[in-house]
C-alpha cells in the first residue's frame, strides 16, 4: 500500500513539474497595446512594426498574426492606414494610433499599473518567507 501510494505522489509530482514549466507569467493579449504604443510614437509599416515588436519580446511573431491584429485594430477604430506608393510602384500600408487608441492605451496603462500592484505585493510575500 505504501509503495503504491508513493507511486500515485511520484506521478503527481512529475505532472506537477510539467505543469509549471507551462506556466506563462507574460499576460496575454499585449500585441495590441504593444502595437499601439509603437504606432503612436511613429506611423509604420507592418513588417516595419514586426522590426519594432521584437525589442518588447515579440522574437517569434508571424506576419500573419500582425497584419491580422492590425485588420482588427483597424475595424476597432484603435489605428488607421494608409496606401503609400512607393518609387518603385510598390504600394505599401502605413499605420497609425488614433484618438480612440490612445484613449484604450490610458485605459490599458492603467490596468497595468493596478497589476503591477499585485504583482509587486505576490513577490514582496514569496521572497519574504
Amino acid at each position: 500500500m505504501c509503495t503504491l501510494d508513493h507511486k500515485r505522489h511520484e506521478s503527481y509530482l512529475l505532472r506537477l513539474a510539467a505543469d509549471i514549466q507551462k506556466i506563462e507569467v507574460r499576460p496575454r493579449d499585449w500585441l495590441t497595446p504593444v502595437a499601439l504604443v509603437i504606432l503612436r510614437e511613429e506611423s509604420s509599416y507592418g513588417y516595419e512594426l514586426m522590426e519594432r515588436l521584437e525589442q518588447f519580446g515579440f522574437e517569434e511573431i508571424r506576419a500573419q498574426t500582425v497584419y491580422r491584429v492590425l485588420r482588427q485594430m483597424e475595424k476597432e477604430g484603435l489605428c488607421h492606414s494608409e496606401l503609400e506608393i512607393s518609387e518603385s510602384g510598390t504600394a505599401y500600408r502605413i499605420y497609425a494610433a488614433t484618438d480612440a487608441g490612445e484613449a484604450y492605451l490610458a485605459a490599458w496603462a492603467e490596468a497595468c499599473k493596478q497589476y503591477q500592484n499585485v504583482m509587486d505585493c505576490f513577490y514582496r510575500a514569496y521572497t519574504t518567507r
